[in-house]
């Protein structure tokens, strides 16, 4: 009796949910290298993930070489969308206020730069 066993080439990869608490080492380690600084730095992976029930969470995808997991992740959502906000927004005005400097940033530098100045063009 023949078995119909697709080759591991063409099985579907696993398909998981996990908490980034939860992780195997494998998938720290999968995580690690896709994320060197964190995924703070990569806005762009992350994504919000509506469940059933009406809530969410955020996650970021994470392959390996049997599975693909989502890592639900802790995210500050005021801090989220303000920093999407900032990221994205062209609209956004920088309304910093630069005061101005009255007289030499640093006194008396100038002129010890024209004097160095002037020993190099002798």
């Amino acid at each position: 009796m023949a078995q119909n066993v697709k080759p591991s080439a063409q099985r579907p990869k696993k398909r998981a949910v996990i908490s980034y608490d939860n992780m195997s080492p494998e998938l720290q380690a999968a995580f690690k290298e896709k994320y060197p600084r964190g995924y703070a730095d990569y806005m762009g992976d992350i994504f919000k993930v509506d469940k059933p029930d009406g809530t969410f969470f955020y996650a970021v995808e994470v392959d390996i070489p049997d599975a693909v997991y989502l890592v639900k992740i802790d995210v500050d959502i005021d801090d989220y969308e303000k920093a999407e906000n900032d990221l994205f927004d062209e609209d956004v005005v920088d309304d910093t206020v630069v005061p101005e400097i009255e007289g030499d940033v640093f006194p008396g530098e100038a002129e010890e730069m024209q004097e160095d100045d002037d020993r190099l063009d002798d």
